[in-house]
């Protein structure tokens, strides 16, 4: 699996220092917040909602503040792979800043959308996700169904 994940990674052209892959058996060295949020980029603009659920934990929570917490891995994925269908999307990182436990993520889109994100990883998985972006700007962005009172 971990041979896998290799030959992904340099399939999505991320740059080898990003990861280590390790032989059968052995551990693989640790992904700090900064290297797996990048990870995190390259699942997501690839549209990869399977890669991406793997990257959190099986209790991890996602809440985009726009939107209702989402909780579990299960949960996460079936989330990303809706989103998908919904709307291209397309993250292109401006600032990612690294604090202990936690990645934050500033990030635009090619339409103009901005946001950021906060994560927080443990054991090379993300834990928690918070996300602040404009909703309203996103749905008309992508031409989506505006919301009624």
């Amino acid at each position: 699996m971990l041979c896998e994940l290799g030959l992904a990674l340099r399939a999505l052209r991320v740059p080898s220092r990003l990861y280590l892959v390790a032989a059968p058996g052995r551990p693989a060295r640790g992904m700090t917040p900064k290297e797996l949020v990048r990870l995190w980029v390259a699942y997501f603009n690839a549209g990869d909602a399977e890669k991406l659920a793997e990257l959190y934990s099986e209790t991890a929570i996602n809440h985009q503040v726009a939107e209702a917490p989402v909780e579990g891995k299960k949960a996460i994925r079936e989330m990303f792979v809706r989103e998908f269908v919904a709307a291209e999307m397309h993250c292109i990182p401006e600032l990612l800043l690294e604090d202990g436990e936690w990645a934050v993520l500033e990030w635009r889109d090619p339409l103009g959308l901005r946001g950021c994100g906060f994560f927080r990883v443990q054991k090379d998985k993300i834990v928690f996700q918070r996300g602040y972006w404009d909703k309203l700007s996103f749905l008309r962005l992508h031409r989506l169904p505006l919301p009624r009172e």
